[in-house]
């Protein structure tokens, strides 16, 4: 307590928590085990041994993976969109590969439709709770949205499966003939063309599917501006969300301003909480808390892949 008739001191303001602090913050309290440990190893040079731990509890014997790992599909049975997620984390540790993914590419041809691609969907998951705008389908149609990440993710870390050559195929088709689409079907198109080994195609497909974004109004290339954009699917997609590095095919679609736009978008919709918001609609408890945490470290991942600074 200071003399009477002293001058104050006046302390010093707190120093500024950064980005990632806040974010380490929400995820600990919120996340599931799994994205915990992603987080780690993704910015705090965590292990990849416990992430893949944390995995398996998700695998089934089958080869496919279930038990609410994709948080849209509920219940204990193997599903594509399941399993599209577990190579996702199994990419992002360096273990896309071997006997693990042999295990996986088997289940993937078990569950392909007769044209070699996979369905949104598999009608295993009926009795089951799923999103509604997941519903159960027989017999299940092919999907570009659960094929073409699957498909790039595998050429990508250069996986030889014979599920993969008319998995291809369906891709190829399936992009060169799109006329009207939805950005998350986009966005799985993004994915294959970005590791499909047809360099030279690959890129003449991405310049006609930005022209489509574009002319379908599937992106606001001016987050904030005068002219509204439509909701799609009730959201509003962005440049960022289309390329997520600067070294996808997609990031040519956009100029710097725009993306810059984009990217300062993306760093102010971080919440008070430490987190970043969902587009999920919560249709159930518990949805938006497991999937808040996997939005979170989306929006790390791309602003550290962009150079910004996130502490």
């Amino acid at each position: 307590m200071p003399e009477p008739g002293a001058t104050p001191v006046r302390q010093a303001p707190p120093p500024a928590r950064s980005a990632l602090f806040h974010a380490e913050q929400f995820v600990w309290l919120t996340a599931r085990v799994l994205e915990q440990r992603l987080f780690a190893y993704d910015f705090l040079n965590g292990p990849a041994d416990p992430v893949e731990t944390a995995l398996d509890a998700y695998r089934n014997d089958d080869g496919g993976y279930g038990h609410g790992l994709e948080p849209d599909l509920r219940g204990p049975v193997s599903q594509p969109l399941h399993t599209g997620r577990a190579l996702q984390v199994l990419d992002v540790i360096g273990r896309c590969g071997g006997q693990r993914v042999d295990r996986v590419c088997r289940y993937l041809t078990a569950v392909s439709a007769p044209d070699g691609a996979l369905p949104t969907v598999h009608p295993s998951l009926r009795g089951y709770p799923a999103a509604p705008s997941l519903p159960v389908v027989e017999p299940p149609p092919s999907s570009l949205l659960a094929t073409g990440p699957v498909v790039g993710l595998l050429h990508r870390n250069e996986v030889w499966h014979a599920w993969l050559f008319r998995a291809t195929d369906f891709c190829w088709q399936a992009v060169e003939s799109l006329e009207k689409s939805h950005p998350y079907e986009v966005e799985a198109a993004v994915a294959f063309l970005d590791a499909a080994p047809d360099r030279p195609r690959a890129e003449a497909a991405a310049d006609r599917l930005g022209r489509l974004v574009r002319e379908q109004r599937l992106v606001d290339p001016d987050p904030g501006g005068a002219d509204g954009y439509p909701l799609v699917e009730g959201a509003t997609h962005f440049p960022h969300e289309y390329a997520r590095r600067p070294d996808s095919l997609a990031r040519a679609w956009f100029t710097d301003d725009e993306m810059d736009r984009s990217l300062d978008r993306l760093a102010h919709d971080q919440r008070g909480d430490g987190g970043w918001p969902t587009r999920r609609h919560p249709w159930a408890p518990g949805i938006a808390l497991e999937t808040r945490p996997m939005a979170t470290i989306e929006a790390l991942r791309t602003l550290r892949a962009y150079g910004r600074h996130i502490g």
